[in-house]
């Protein structure tokens, strides 16, 4: 009896080997394959930020990282609301992440306060300017647990672009949000090389999406054209400003590949799934303790490009310059539906 009951056991243990051999994930040496969990807060759905999510994705895999195989993602969109995003980074935080991934500057904001006093890496993304941010020093090294990469605009190129092709354009508005460090900062940059080129910078501040409208009308009998910055908010109203400026037949420049594609002139500007590659490949040095956050510089891509959209150009009765079509990095000849 005692015989057929020990066989019992070792037949019963035999069993539970099997199962727990092949629930585990093993590499080539027969070690377990180590599984990551990672959080992703983006502030705003539009087609830049998309991007750079979709960009961020990539890299990791580049670097044998890969959502389904060793990667598992929670993924939340904070719909371009401050509180909400609040409440997004805490609960990542609350999950026990192995890092955040913080799209656009008020996710990387409340990403990195909600972190602080954990030991969970922030890296963010389409941040325009992480000094302002208080997301690093001026020698561009972190202020905490924290590395990424910026999104900072090629302004003095956007507006030599503009000039180029409405020569005539003295009055350029441009509509930001007012809480948006990254904006505010940009505002200031504006004015700078637009006083050095005789040109007039018209701004019109919001403080959330119901603003825009009004705002975007007030704006509209003031200018000869608009330029927009990576402002999220405004960025994810712009078919309505694009509806609103067309009516007048005015011109709407863009600050990347997506919002000309889906209506405005032009730009001078990222192409943000890059961004996002190289972002996602940061994050991999990271996760496989290669790096730490800490120790990372922000990093930016310096080569802007021009954008431009032929259909937008006909419509409003303008050639676009043959020296800048010919160099362009893409060019669209129909408007698209944004996303």
């Amino acid at each position: 009896m005692k015989k057929k009951l020990l066989c019992g056991i070792l037949s019963v243990g035999m069993v539970m080997t099997l199962l727990v051999g092949c629930s585990s994930k093993k590499d080539d040496t027969g070690s377990k394959e180590k599984e990551y969990k990672i959080g992703i807060t983006q502030f705003a759905e539009h087609g830049s930020l998309d991007n750079c999510r979709e960009g961020f994705l990539k890299g990791l895999k580049e670097e044998g990282i890969e959502e389904g195989k060793n990667l598992k993602v929670e993924y939340k969109n904070s719909a371009a609301d401050m509180s909400l995003s609040g409440q997004i980074a805490d609960d990542l935080v609350n999950s026990k992440v192995d890092l955040i991934c913080a799209i656009a500057t008020p996710s990387a904001q409340t990403a990195y306060n909600a972190a602080m006093k954990t030991d969970i890496p922030v890296v963010y993304t389409a941040v325009t300017d992480p000094v302002a941010a208080a997301l690093a020093k001026d020698d561009g090294t972190s202020v905490g647990n924290v590395t990424g990469t910026s999104d900072k605009l090629p302004i003095k190129e956007q507006l030599e672009m503009m000039h180029e092709i409405l020569p005539k354009a003295k009055n350029i508005g441009i509509m930001y949000t007012t809480s948006e460090a990254n904006s505010v900062s940009a505002i200031k940059e504006y004015k700078k090389y637009a006083k050095e080129m005789d040109l007039n910078i018209v701004e019109a501040g919001i403080a959330q999406t119901s603003d825009i409208s009004l705002a975007c009308d007030g704006l509209l009998t003031k200018v000869d054209c608009l330029t927009n910055l990576t402002d999220n908010t405004v960025v994810s109203s712009l078919p309505t400003i694009l509806d609103k400026a067309n009516k007048k037949n005015i011109p709407v420049f863009g600050s990347e590949i997506e919002q000309v594609k889906i209506g405005c002139l032009a730009a001078e500007g990222l192409e943000y799934t890059d961004l996002g590659i190289q972002t996602g490949k940061m994050a991999a040095k990271i996760l496989k303790g290669e790096a730490k956050a800490s120790e990372m510089k922000f990093e930016t891509i310096t080569k802007p490009g021009f954008y431009g959209n032929t259909e937008v150009a006909k419509n409003l009765g303008i050639t676009l310059p043959e020296n800048l079509t010919k160099n362009a990095v893409d060019m669209f000849d129909k408007i698209e539906a944004s996303k």
